[in-house]
């Protein structure tokens, strides 16, 4: 059977999930401006919903949030408690400790889980191995345009040095990569946020050293097509999520 999908947040990223809905069905939207749930609701052919309650009640197996870090906040207790598996993209909001124990725990308890998609980087998995041998330098640095950041700057500039969880609270809608990366690896990754005139894409760069060696990725994000402020490449992640999830061979996980 194929899974059913519940659309939490149906702005650009719920645009291309449902554009290129491929092993799953999109049963149920849900958005807090109705004429964007509406919107994919024609496009998917899923039943649009004006209200949470009533969408949370649908008849669906996963839930995926694309809408922000307070609709996590809001949400996703509710959506685990309900024994839904759950999707998140905008993982900044658990930056906060005591909610991701929450969340956790909500989790366990109700035999469910929640899954966190690689977003606009490469290598997720391989930070994996920083909770079995330890990573010694985890950081990143990431690079967009000040127009991007409402900020004004001439030249390249460096706006913040720091960890990520304190990073996220200052930008909130900007640096959910670096959450991520701490999820992934055990431990809080350093973060430098640059803004730069000269560049029209965002470009995150990776640096990793442990027992294992040294790593360094870079990655430079193409916008989607409809939204200059969405990375493709974040909305292409969930799709290859959901693609894999029921799949009986797991690759890099």
């Amino acid at each position: 059977m194929m899974m059913k999908i519940g659309l939490l947040g149906c702005g650009n990223i719920g645009h291309i999930i449902a554009e290129h809905a491929s092993g799953f069905t999109i049963t149920a939207v849900y958005d807090k401006i109705p004429e964007r749930s509406q919107e994919i609701a024609r496009i998917s052919g899923a039943q649009a919903f004006d209200d949470f309650e009533s969408f949370i009640r649908a008849d669906t197996d996963v839930i995926v949030e694309a809408a922000s870090v307070v609709a996590v906040w809001m949400h996703a207790e509710d959506v685990l408690s309900r024994k839904k598996k759950l999707i998140i993209m905008s993982v900044g909001a658990l930056a906060d400790m005591a909610f991701r124990e929450r969340i956790r725990s909500t989790a366990l308890s109700s035999g469910t889980k929640v899954y966190i998609p690689s977003g606009a980087i490469f290598g997720l998995d391989n930070l994996k191995v920083g909770r079995i041998s330890k990573i010694t330098r985890l950081l990143l640095r990431t690079t967009k345009s000040p127009a991007s950041l409402n900020i004004v700057a001439k030249e390249r500039k460096l706006i913040f040095s720091g960890k990520a969880n304190e990073c996220i609270k200052a930008f909130p809608k900007n640096v959910n990569v670096s959450v991520a990366m701490s999820l992934a690896a055990g431990q809080d990754t350093d973060v430098e946020l640059w803004v730069d005139p000269a560049v029209d894409r965002n470009v995150h760069e990776l640096f990793v050293e442990g027992d294992f060696g040294e790593a360094h990725i870079e990655v430079t994000n193409v916008p989607s097509p409809d939204n200059q402020a969405t990375s493709y490449l974040a909305a292409l992640s969930i799709l290859s999520l959901l693609e894999r999830m029921n799949d009986p061979i797991v690759v890099g996980t």
